[in-house]
């Protein structure tokens, strides 16, 4: 009776980590050994990236909304203290849409944050 082998399936692993090389520069998209530390770590970043990717769109957010306050005369950090106090409850990734396409609504958004700020300060004082 022959000696029957792994060799179909170890082929198709080989072949499926060289897929996911392509791409890759030099013998890390070429030679087994080295294509599957590189596709390893390729997918390493991936996770972490995506975990990173969330945190980057909030800064580009709170950038965003930054200018655009700062354009009506007010901090970025007073806006959000006027916000909460209103109780308006939109999150930065909305806020930052509406800056963009919607100048005249956010405008009178950080007006609304501005009176609420305003009213808090009177609420203080007296």
């Amino acid at each position: 009776m022959a000696r029957a082998t792994n060799g179909p399936s170890s082929r198709a692993r080989r072949k499926r980590i060289l897929q996911r090389a392509k791409g890759f520069r030099g013998f890390r998209s070429k030679l087994f050994r080295y294509a599957k530390d590189a596709v390893y770590k390729a997918w390493q970043y991936e996770y972490r990236d995506r975990k990173r990717r969330k945190g980057q769109f909030r800064r580009l957010w709170t950038s965003r909304i930054s200018a655009a306050v700062r354009q009506q005369g007010i901090t970025y950090s007073r806006f959000m203290e006027g916000l909460k106090a209103a109780n308006i409850e939109l999150d930065r990734k909305s806020l930052s849409e509406l800056a963009i396409a919607n100048p005249e609504a956010f405008k009178t958004v950080v007006d609304l944050a501005r009176k609420a700020l305003e009213g808090k300060q009177g609420a203080l004082s007296e």
